[in-house]
């Protein structure tokens, strides 16, 4: 009988191409030099859809990785990856109809335009830094610093193409009631005026999204929403609205709240009493952010929570510190609407992107409330102009004519029956002209018969307007004009004036276990990456035999807690990517990791060292583990079980395991990396909720940095199917995965 209490057995052939496709990148991302932004161009933020029929299939279980705590249910995939086309009845985004967590990541793509839409340039942000939902029509919106030397956005740290990622929980702020089991960091990017990158990432708005980030005063001022599980938990509604973060912080930090609005301090016009409080947390569920005057304001305009208005955050001219955020006030501003959430109907207001022309006026996107009916007819969709007058806000007349609210257009290659509407407008910027005239711009919103409106392909459109004018009869001549439409399989969300001055800013690596993005630590002797930009010359791509510590002229060093600094054998060396293996003397504790190539480091700081970081490799894009089981019966006989199949296209798809007899035992074997230091009496397994005994947990002994667990699948999970497994390892979580039992 074999001894599963080793790490001796052999796994099965089909394991190890697996295990071996797991260990390298998908491919090699690159794009020529970018010469940078040049003040007074636009920079429009751009997703593309890059999932096909391998993403998903038709009949895998949704939510993925759903914990035993959550309400699962038995939903399953009804579409597969593939994006809807002329040709192509499939639709991926209809899984949204029984998945209402439903979403697949795609890559980033800032675009320089010309003013009047001429695209100029595009830096493309390496998709193993950080994705976005494809279908989340609220995120990416892009502010230019205080400074005017560097953008900033919202992400997620999350490889392309994986499932539900956008109401995933954040690592180091867990729901156990939320069914999309995940967990994923929200983070900053900064893109300096040169096009150098940094991702700060944050534990903020878990259960959900963040939407938009502001540099301002060497701090990240940040919206979004949280929770979306079935209870309030102090950290998830902690984790929401307002936020602030400090560049480069580390990935352990707690989110820092700025205020906390709530509907009781607002009257109820209808009653002349306070509104009742709301569910906990979702008062606060912003999407609309600028600094003007040293001042935050913000928007909601979206859910049955709250009050969809614009907010000031803090008293004017100063901006929250963390030492005051918690006790900054949050309040609407003067003549913005006070109505609840609850009671909104078309002719409501749906505030989104805000900008400033001068202290006196505010221009507001409102992007309409999302039904087709009442697209054409919405009082308010479009762009909205307010006046400050004797210290109240006052609509002086909204700006529709061009948008052809309500009226379906046509995108080349895209299904007849799925063509979108404009509904108004999102993310909007403007600029002040020297012939007293504004000029804005301002990325639509749709309404269409899509299973998700937040994937139809809408368009960015621009705008002249007397400042001084103050009357609708004055505006009436004034139209939009579209600028850029977006093609099928892309979506256009945010929209910034390109940087006004010159950045000295400096690439900086992101370091992540190659088998968790969501790790909070890197573990001596584990696998990580440093992904990034200009990480290495050429493409030198795997390495075979004994790992280098340098390769082609790149190199990766570690100083350490101690003051120690250590080089790093590499197994992958490209311009977006070094994988390496993390010293085993490394110190616990604040490191650095420099990565150097032809005589230029960079380095990124805050690393965190620790005994464990455990993390568990996955097959596909819902979080398969990369396993197989060996069943063995009462007799001795072994039977090797494959947890996968891969069908012809590709895809990899569960296979159920069986449990066999009841004298039967099976013992699931899984590879990982940043386990081996907790060893069997720190290592813990639950599958489907359920302890599992834990045979064995160290190393792999095959490869370098590689582990293996051992685990005892409990006979009483027989027949229960799609189940998410949870290991730890000295306390800490693994990413969770998923397999099936039969």
């Amino acid at each position: 009988m074999m001894n599963h209490k080793s790490n001796s057995s052999p796994a099965p052939r089909q394991v190890l191409t697996a295990l071996a496709l797991t260990l390298l990148p998908l491919s090699s991302y690159g794009q020529s030099a970018f010469p940078g932004f040049t003040a007074g161009n636009l920079v429009v933020t751009r997703s593309v859809y890059t999932g096909d029929a391998t993403t998903l299939s038709i009949g895998q279980p949704l939510p993925p990785v759903c914990p035993s705590t959550a309400a699962c249910g038995t939903a399953t995939a009804t579409a597969n990856g593939t994006y809807p086309s002329a040709t192509n009845a499939n639709n991926v985004f209809n899984n949204d109809t029984v998945d209402g967590s439903f979403g697949v990541t795609s890559p980033i793509f800032l675009d320089q335009l010309s003013p009047t839409g001429t695209v100029l340039n595009t830096l493309a942000i390496p998709p193993n830094m950080v994705t976005t939902s494809f279908s989340s029509k609220s995120e990416l919106a892009i502010n230019v610093s205080d400074d005017g030397t560097a953008l900033t956005f919202m992400a997620y740290v999350a490889p392309m193409n994986a499932i539900d990622v956008s109401n995933s929980n954040t690592p180091g702020v867990y729901d156990p009631t939320n069914p999309a089991g995940g967990s994923y960091y929200r983070a900053v990017v900064q893109v300096g005026a040169n096009g150098a990158i940094q991702v700060t990432p944050t534990n903020a708005y878990s259960g959900n999204n963040g939407r938009a980030a502001a540099l301002a005063g060497g701090m990240y001022y940040m919206v979004g929403n949280s929770n979306n599980g079935s209870g309030t938990p102090t950290n998830v509604t902690s984790a929401t609205g307002a936020q602030m973060a400090a560049p480069g912080q580390p990935a352990t930090t707690a989110p820092t709240m700025i205020g906390n609005f709530s509907v009781t301090q607002v009257t109820n016009p209808a009653t002349g009493m306070p509104y009742a409080a709301d569910k906990a947390g979702k008062d606060n569920n912003f999407r609309g952010l600028t600094i003007f005057n040293n001042t935050m304001y913000i928007t909601k305009g979206s859910g049955s929570n709250g009050i969809d208005t614009v907010y000031q955050v803090g008293t004017a001219g100063t901006l929250p510190t963390p030492a005051t955020a918690a006790t900054a006030p949050i309040t609407i501003l003067p003549g913005f609407p006070t109505a609840s959430a609850k009671t909104t109907t078309a002719a409501s207001m749906f505030p989104f992107g805000i900008w400033f022309a001068n202290a006196t006026t505010l221009y507001v996107g409102d992007e309409g409330d999302g039904t087709a009916a009442d697209a054409a007819n919405a009082p308010n969709a479009g762009l909205q102009k307010w006046s400050l007058v004797n210290g109240t806000w006052q609509l002086d007349y909204v700006l529709q004519k061009g948008l052809n609210l309500g009226q379906p257009y046509t995108i080349a290659n895209y299904p007849a029956s799925l063509n979108p509407s404009t509904d108004g407008l999102r993310n909007i910027t403007g600029r002040v002209n020297s012939d007293g005239t504004v000029t804005i711009w301002g990325v639509t919103s749709t309404v269409s018969a899509n299973g998700d409106q937040g994937a139809d392909p809408n368009k960015l459109v621009m705008i002249n307007d007397v400042l001084a004018n103050l009357t609708a009869a004055g505006a009436a001549n004034e139209s939009f004009t579209v600028i850029k439409s977006a093609n099928a399989g892309e979506v256009l969300r945010g929209v910034s004036l390109a940087p006004s001055k010159t950045s000295t800013m400096s690439n900086v690596p992101e370091i992540l276990s190659i088998a968790n993005p969501g790790a909070q630590a890197i573990a001596p002797g584990s696998l990580a990456g440093a992904n990034g930009q200009n990480l290495a010359l050429g493409f030198p791509g795997p390495i075979f035999g004994i790992l280098p510590l340098v390769f082609d002229g790149t190199s990766v060093s570690i100083v350490d807690s101690a003051g120690n600094t250590t080089a790093a054998p590499m197994f992958y060396v490209s311009p977006n990517e070094v994988d390496f293996e993390v010293p085993a003397g490394v110190a616990a504790g604040s490191a650095k990791v420099i990565v150097t190539s032809d005589g230029v480091s960079q380095t990124a700081g805050n690393i965190q060292v620790a005994a464990t970081a455990p993390g568990l490799f996955t097959l596909n894009s819902s979080g398969l583990a990369t396993a197989y089981a060996d069943r063995v019966s009462a007799t001795g006989t072994q039977t090797a079980e494959v947890v996968y199949t891969m069908a012809s296209n590709g895809a990899i798809t569960a296979t159920p395991i069986s449990l066999g007899s009841a004298t039967d035992q099976v013992v699931l074997i899984l590879y990982g990396t940043g386990i081996a230091g907790a060893g069997i009496a720190n290592t813990k397994v639950t599958i489907n909720g359920v302890n599992a005994t834990v045979l064995y947990a160290g190393p792999q002994g095959g490869s370098p940095g590689l582990d293996q667990v051992n685990v005892l699948i409990p006979a009483s999970l027989a027949g229960k199917g799609n189940v998410n497994l949870q290991l730890t390892g000295g306390g800490v979580a693994a990413n969770p995965v998923q397999i099936t039992i039969q």
